[in-house]
């Protein structure tokens, strides 16, 4: 990944704001096993020169479901909540899922309370009727020490209390580093999905992105039946720079056998959302590349 998460959601206010009108005609049905979506994370140089044209782009290659990756001063992509329910809801598209990390300066220890930003970022995930609100990736000073992760692992518990109130579940997206770190000889993914309230807080399993840990997606989700009802579909090649050993590549092409990872997870993991992803290209451009892949799992029957 050349650019971060992080860094991208860190950028600076973006587009004009405007609508568009597709006729429904063009938008294919929800899979009968679930939600189909994509990570606007996938495409976001385009998402940031343009989100509006870009959003017409997908809607128009068949997506229906997208999360969103971009939340700043109370705007996702430039937009309020409400003005981007209005395009979304122009566009015939449903804002799903959205990644918007939860630091340790949204939980007040003294108070034994989230900070009114937080809940702010709730209350506008509810504006725009998504079913998760996830934080994708935790900082290193949150997982230091035992105490300290088991202590933000009550965190993630009491905001998807915080989340239920609004219909909605917490999610936590993994990277790498839970499946390579260890506090007290254990993993720290291992640690989670015992600590964490399953009908609270979604472990959004990137069966991609475990790969660069040193783990492998298919025994992944067979060591922990039914606790996967949100993943990030994602395929993985030997990646051609940077510091990762794997970067992500259109799906089927890969090392994770994405397929038969997808039908494990939807057979014995519970999985009714699946957001595709992909944050690497090889020479295509991500528009392209997010075509291919929604093709790809409407062949494999989702």
């Amino acid at each position: 990944m050349k650019t971060s998460r992080r860094t991208f959601v860190k950028t600076g206010a973006l587009a004009a704001l405007g609508t568009a009108i597709i006729p429904g005609s063009v938008f294919s049905c929800t899979s009968p096993k679930g939600m189909v979506g994509l990570q606007l994370y996938s495409v976001r140089e385009d998402m940031l020169k343009d989100p509006l044209g870009s959003l017409t782009r997908l809607a128009k290659m068949g997506y229906v479901y997208v999360e969103h990756a971009n939340y700043i001063n109370r705007k996702f992509y430039g937009y309020s909540a409400h003005e981007l329910k209005k395009v979304l809801d122009s566009l015939g598209l449903k804002m799903v899922s959205g990644h918007t990390v939860m630091g340790r300066q949204h939980w007040d220890e003294t108070k034994k309370d989230f900070s009114d930003s937080w809940k702010l970022t709730v209350e506008d995930a509810g504006t725009l009727h998504q079913q998760y609100v996830v934080s994708p990736s935790m900082d290193g000073s949150m997982r230091k020490t035992y105490d300290d992760f088991m202590r933000y692992m009550e965190v993630f518990n009491k905001c998807g209390e915080l989340c239920k109130k609004q219909g909605m579940k917490f999610g936590y997206h993994n990277h790498d580093f839970e499946f390579s770190e260890k506090l007290n000889g254990e993993k720290l993914f291992d640690i989670m999905m015992k600590s964490i309230d399953p009908e609270l807080v979604v472990i959004q399993l990137d069966i991609g992105n475990l790969y660069n840990g040193g783990a492998v997606a298919i025994d992944v989700v067979n060591q922990y039946p039914g606790r996967f009802e949100n993943i990030h579909v994602k395929d993985e090649i030997m990646a051609e720079s940077g510091a990762a050993q794997y970067e992500s590549t259109i799906i089927g092409e890969g090392i994770v056998n994405t397929r038969q990872v997808v039908d494990q997870a939807t057979k014995t993991g519970g999985t009714t959302c699946y957001i595709i992803e992909q944050e690497s290209y090889q020479g295509k451009t991500p528009m392209e590349c997010v075509k291919s892949d929604l093709e790809i799992m409407k062949k494999w029957g989702y």
